[in-house]
């Protein structure tokens, strides 16, 4: 890619600029954000890593939306942190104002971009964008269970001692408490996460995943995380940029999939340079299938809201 644009420059924007940057994942960063000089303070303090990490990816920051112009994809971070003891639905009112302001730049500035929205609640968010632009359900789309996956991941070898880089996990539905970790497709190189570890301890697990931003928040109290959502980000942007077609648990419009439609949801997608080219249907069983329901249930409720706020 050329250029990509992150709209918010606080730490999840930052972190995620910063690994972009790294990869060389686009020949330009452009950071927006609406607080004068942090986002060219943050832009001028990560292109100074370059002679470290020898990238020659370009950073620019701006309180201008007029930074936008010409980028193929932009990443939605900016937004209201949740605080010890919220939910990510409890920042909806106030970030889904900024969400609108931010995608009606968007339509001015990068009418052909790719959108990622990352804010919280994601899906929510996610399908606010999606109804704002119009565009075509390939073109915007949410990061939720490629995080929510690294961190059932991380728990697993936490429990097992295996190495992270044999894991594969997945993590359906909302991005928030009704989550759903789907054991019966998490593996260790391969072999089902089941033949290593009890049920019992699968459910412990199970239950940390949905709690993992929550943990996080608890532990660090004036921050929410912010390394592994970058991560995340820069995950599903190189599958994209790279038109690598992986598959990665992402927050997408759904047309049917599942039995559901009108509403964004976490759910297996091929990420390419087409954007989110196609959702993967998986054939779940009854429990997986009302764990998915109960989560479906939670984002309506969401989305619900969105529409009384105009």
């Amino acid at each position: 890619m050329n250029k990509i644009a992150i709209v918010g420059a606080g730490r999840v924007g930052e972190t995620s600029a910063q690994i972009l940057a790294e990869e060389e994942l686009c020949r330009e960063i452009a950071l927006l954000d609406v607080r004068e000089d942090v986002p060219e303070g943050v832009a001028l303090d990560i292109y100074q890593t370059a002679p470290f990490f020898e990238f020659d990816c370009r950073l620019t920051g701006s309180s201008d939306p007029r930074i936008l112009k010409d980028a193929e994809l932009v990443v939605i971070t900016a937004g209201f942190p949740r605080k010890p003891g919220m939910s990510r639905s409890d920042v909806l009112e106030a970030n889904v104002r900024i969400i609108d302001e931010v995608t009606d730049h968007i339509l001015h500035y990068a009418p052909e971009a790719m959108v990622l929205v990352v804010s919280n609640p994601v899906d929510a968010l996610t399908y606010r964008v999606a109804q704002r632009t119009g565009w075509p359900r390939e073109r915007v789309f949410g990061q939720a269970g490629v995080l929510d996956a690294s961190r059932m991941a991380s728990f697993i070898a936490q429990e097992t001692g295996f190495s992270v880089r044999d894991i594969t996990t997945l993590v359906l539905g909302g991005h928030g408490d009704t989550m759903v970790p789907v054991s019966r497709f998490c593996t260790i190189h391969g072999i089902p996460l089941s033949h290593f570890v009890s049920q019992e301890r699968i459910a412990a697990i199970n239950e940390r995943t949905r709690t993992g931003g929550a943990e996080i928040l608890a532990l660090r109290k004036s921050s929410s995380a912010y390394d592994a959502p970058g991560a995340a980000v820069a995950t599903m942007v190189d599958a994209i940029a790279r038109n690598r077609r992986r598959v990665l648990p992402c927050v997408a419009m759904l047309e049917g999939e599942y039995g559901e439609a009108d509403i964004a949801m976490g759910v297996p997608c091929i990420l390419s340079g087409r954007g989110m080219e196609a959702v993967v249907e998986l054939d779940l069983n009854d429990a997986e299938r009302a764990d998915f329901a109960r989560s479906v249930s939670a984002v309506r409720t969401d989305i619900e809201r969105l529409r009384a706020i105009v």
